[in-house]
């Protein structure tokens, strides 16, 4: 059985239409608009972000269709990277296809063109010079051209003589540079990318590694080899300590890459400007070879890096090296003392020595803090829960854009960041202020917290005393939560607020007084909500019923007077019961300066915008998450420098292709292949004249220049 010549041919037939396919214009284009689409999302997502974030931020299904695609490490996603390889055997392909084509059209002159051919160009004259023989027409017009840059070739004809001239070839050679161009920084992201590391784990055996604890006993399947030709990763040195293994992210974990040296930092610099960002860093650091023994010394700035070995060490950014925190744990409950803990930032230690069930994380420490404090408030911007430093607290410490006053900048101290994570791995996030702030005349410390990482920080106003330091309120909230000192307090408020003669009235306040402490501190609870007039008997009415009362605070106050107090008289029942209540908890706060051997506050106008901060300060903390609150006593500031260590041969490979991507596309477009074509024959005793001009773009210059040449080839001869 023979096979058909049609059949035969079928698959060749079928790999040329391939390779046109792949080696076309519009396939290039394609891959690049889907590469550039690529990188728009790289862009716009966060990449190599805890997979928790990404599912804060899109929900728990598109975060998981998200990271199943590879969106959350799109540059070293399968199908990036296969795009990316496409482009390049596309874009190879279609310069192997052309180069020859263009490089030949560049030799050629195209002198075989017709003498009829040239009157169908746009371009195009003829005229008729009767005193000027052929032979001196056709040197005069040859020493033209060549004067005016043009390369031309003479043939001769029966019946007259062309000349063929052309201008402008290297366009043809921007077509080259720009394509070539594409392919090279194309090939430089592939080698300068992971692709030679996941490669490399591929063949060799090596895994991701994606458990903790130190560097040094990380296993070897988890480890690249300082012989690595290609790597880009992190390092992190701080002050007096040296480091060798860079952390390479990946999208299912890192990989250590070990180094030929290690890096050892003597001392990091920073400076700031007025606004609190920074606007220097700077390494001084030490590289020790392994191989030599050899100690080098070197700086490296932000856009400055060193280079030892083929490796570059970029200045990315700075963190915390564990700088050591004295802090002071203020209890929140009944009960509690305060107590003291001495913590390393970024190590974590359980407070189940002081009966907490929680989990201590340290995490970050911040020494300047410039804000904002041109505006004035308008708001108490004490309640823990509705309040952050973004919102109500703005016009002193948020964006100056939308201030209306002058700004005034001010560094405004110490913070520290921490975490509590409770036995069920939950974890609320800490912010508080070391010293401090003046707001609305009266000068508070500031602690934030928040319940996840998309939230802003809510922050609770705590004021302070003459010695710019909490204890007083702190006391006065120990000694709130103390039965004894509440009768104590208010016995003596009913005594001072009473008339002398009238002990009855003295016995009514003195209860009245505690009955107000009491609902204040949380330790008498107010009724519960009846059900709404007209509600279901069913399960909405019973929720509203059974509703937990407040914990304390002004809250409790105001579930009481809702409870047990007419409509009509609410408003002058809350502002007796209000008196009282700024009366017993002023008393309570002598008394509790008083047991710690502080004079007595007096009454004046400072007190009283302490008294007033107070009260609402401390309705808020009975809302506070948890049972403490860590206060920064005293620090010892370690910083850690972030260096990129890079080992990236394809650099050289980019900076050659966007040489020549600016190159040709330069050529492309400010460099015009011109041809020309001169047609000289004689006609009686002088020379008939036709000439034509083509050009890849017809432009307003193409037909000066024309103009210019049909003027001096013709010499104004009639047509």
């Amino acid at each position: 059985m023979t096979v058909s010549a049609p059949a035969a041919r079928a698959p060749q037939q079928r790999l040329r239409d391939t390779l046109e396919l792949v080696s076309s214009m519009r396939f290039a284009i394609a891959l690049l608009t889907v590469i550039c689409i690529a990188s728009v999302i790289g862009t716009v997502v966060k990449q190599h972000e805890p997979l928790n974030n990404y599912v804060n931020q899109f929900g728990p299904f598109w975060a998981e269709v998200f990271g199943a695609v590879g969106l959350y490490s799109v540059y070293s996603a399968w199908w990036f990277l296969l795009i990316l390889g496409f482009l390049v055997l596309s874009t190879s392909l279609c310069i192997a296809r052309n180069t020859p084509r263009f490089l030949a059209d560049m030799r050629s002159y195209k002198e075989n063109i017709r003498e009829s051919a040239l009157k169908a160009f746009h371009h195009k004259a003829q005229g008729v010079l009767p005193d000027e023989a052929p032979q001196a027409s056709l040197q005069r017009v040859s020493q033209l051209l060549t004067g005016n840059g043009w390369k031309a070739k003479v043939q001769q004809r029966e019946g007259g003589t062309l000349i063929a001239a052309r201008k402008g070839a290297a366009n043809k050679l921007g077509y080259i540079a720009a394509h070539s161009a594409i392919v090279l920084i194309c090939l430089g992201g592939l080698f300068d990318g992971d692709l030679i590391v996941r490669a490399q784990m591929l063949l060799l055996g090596k895994t991701p590694f994606n458990g903790g604890g130190l560097i040094r006993d990380v296993a070897p399947e988890h480890r690249l080899s300082p012989a690595n030709p290609t790597f880009r990763g992190n390092l992190l040195v701080p002050e007096g300590v040296s480091a060798g293994t860079a952390v390479l992210n990946m999208s299912d974990g890192v990989v250590l890459q070990d180094l030929p040296f290690d890096v050892e930092l003597k001392k990091f610099i920073v400076e700031y400007y007025d606004t609190g960002m920074p606007k220097l860093f700077a390494s001084e650091i030490v590289i020790h070879d392994h191989e030599s023994g050899q100690a080098t010394p070197a700086t490296v700035k932000v856009n400055e890096p060193a280079f030892h070995r083929g490796i570059a060490i970029y200045q990315s950014s700075f963190d915390d090296g564990g700088s050591k925190l004295k802090l002071q744990a203020v209890p929140m409950k009944p009960g509690a003392k305060a107590f003291t803990i001495n913590g390393t930032v970024g190590d974590n230690s359980p407070l189940d020595k002081v009966n907490l069930p929680y989990t201590l994380e340290l995490t970050g420490l911040r020494v300047i803090n410039v804000e904002n404090m041109g505006a004035a408030s308008t708001d108490s911007g004490a309640d823990v829960r509705k309040v952050d430093l973004a919102d109500s607290l703005q016009k002193h410490l948020g964006s100056g854009a939308k201030s209306q006053t002058e700004k005034q900048l001010h560094n405004i101290g110490p913070s520290f960041s921490y975490k509590l994570r409770d036995a069920s791995g939950q974890a609320r996030e800490f912010n508080n202020y070391q010293l401090p702030v003046e707001l609305d005349g009266q000068r508070v410390l500031l602690a934030g917290m928040r319940d996840n990482p998309n939230e802003a920080f809510r922050y609770l106003r705590i004021p302070v005393d003459e010695q710019d330091r909490m204890d007083t309120w702190r006391r006065m909230r120990e000694a709130l939560l103390d039965p004894a000192a509440r009768e104590q307090a208010a016995r003596r408020y009913a005594k001072a607020a009473s008339p002398a003669d009238k002990p009855e009235v003295m016995q009514q306040l003195q209860v009245t007084a505690q009955r107000v402490l009491g609902l204040f501190a949380g330790a008498d609870k107010p009724p519960a909500l009846a059900p709404a007039a007209g509600a279901a008997s069913g399960a909405a009415g019973a929720a509203a019923a059974e509703a937990d009362p407040p914990p304390g605070g002004l809250a409790a106050m105001a579930r009481f007077m809702e409870t047990t107090v007419p409509e009509g008289d609410r408003a002058r029942v809350s502002e007796v019961l209000l008196r009282i209540l700024n009366g017993s908890l002023f008393e309570l706060a002598n008394i509790a300066r008083e047991q710690a051997g502080q004079p007595a506050m007096t009454n004046s106008e400072k007190t009283q915008a302490f008294m007033t901060q107070a009260v609402v300060s401390l309705s808020d903390s009975f809302y506070y998450p948890v049972p403490v609150l860590l206060q920064l006593d005293d620090f010892q500031q370690i910083q850690a420098s972030v260096f990129q260590i890079a080992r990236a041969p394809g650099k050289k490979l980019v900076y050659l292709g966007a040489v020549l991507l600016i190159l040709g596309v330069f050529a492309m477009l400010y460099v015009r292949e011109r041809r020309l074509w001169v047609w000289v024959q004689a006609q009686d005793q002088g020379s008939r004249i036709t000439t034509a001009l083509s050009t890849t773009r017809r432009t307003m210059d193409a037909d000066a220049e024309f103009e210019l040449l049909k003027k001096a080839i013709l010499k104004d001869a009639a047509a």
